[in-house]
């Protein structure tokens, strides 16, 4: 980046680029805090966002920027892998959503988008934020799930209760495979296990997660735990919504 500019792009155009690569306005105010250039956004960019965020967008402007110059020197080969590599270490740093907004995408889901986007810009900067939002994650895709099939459930149920009516709704309970079934207790186990990420992550929610005061001394989980919290609600909310998807009539 020389001066303000980044690559060949004009200010519209790498807004373009962002949102299409990572779902991000670069040209939000809390990247302008040194400055409106794009080079300056994107330098906040990078110090703002988790490590997972900026690999991906690092990664697309390397990509970007290979297609444009099609015949280059050692010097520029070189760098452009150098570049690759910190990008694919940032990208290793988390779970990816990537199936998970495609969903969201096909559901026409705002709020599920919104909290996809919430997961990924908390990961490392907010773990406590993270492990809370991959449990509300896990109630979105229930209720989604069960309003298109129309079985919504009465009350303000809480995510157990939601997580085994989908189950129920899917039909993922144990109870629904046949002991005659080639490997069905290793079945019936996992989605034993299914149905517990849900209740799993409300206990760490409330013991470690947002939505609860707690005493001024109290200390949080880290990265790692974030990362754990949202591997496993990713893991299930893509498995109940591939099953949704295969199932429905």
């Amino acid at each position: 980046m020389s001066g303000g500019y980044v690559l060949n792009f004009s200010d519209r155009t790498f807004g373009d680029f962002a949102v299409e690569a990572v779902g991000l306005d670069i040209h939000a105010e809390k990247y302008t805090v040194e400055g409106t250039s794009k080079a300056k956004k994107l330098r906040a960019f990078w110090r703002l966002e988790s490590d997972y965020t900026v690999g991906k967008l690092l990664l697309a402007l390397i990509d970007y920027e290979t297609a444009l110059n099609t015949e280059p020197d050692a010097q520029a080969k070189a760098l452009a892998e150098k570049c690759r590599q910190i990008a694919t270490r940032l990208l290793a740093g988390g779970p990816t959503l990537d199936p998970l907004k495609e969903h969201a995408k096909l559901l026409n889901a705002n709020h599920l988008a919104e909290q996809i986007r919430r997961l990924e810009a908390s990961i490392e900067t907010d773990p406590s934020l993270a492990i809370g939002t991959a449990k509300e994650l896990i109630e979105t895709c229930c209720k989604t799930i069960l309003a298109e099939r129309g079985k919504l459930v009465a009350g303000t149920p809480d995510v157990s209760t939601l997580t085994k009516a989908t189950l129920k709704e899917l039909r993922l309970v144990p109870e629904d495979i046949p002991d005659a079934a080639r490997g069905a207790d290793v079945i019936k186990r996992l989605l034993s296990n299914l149905g517990a990420i849900g209740n799993g992550l409300a206990e760490l929610r409330g013991l470690y997660g947002t939505g609860h005061g707690k005493h001024g001394r109290a200390t949080g989980l880290g990265v790692r735990h974030a990362k754990l919290a949202v591997g496993a609600a990713a893991t299930l909310v893509v498995f109940l919504f591939e099953t949704h998807k295969e199932t429905k009539l």
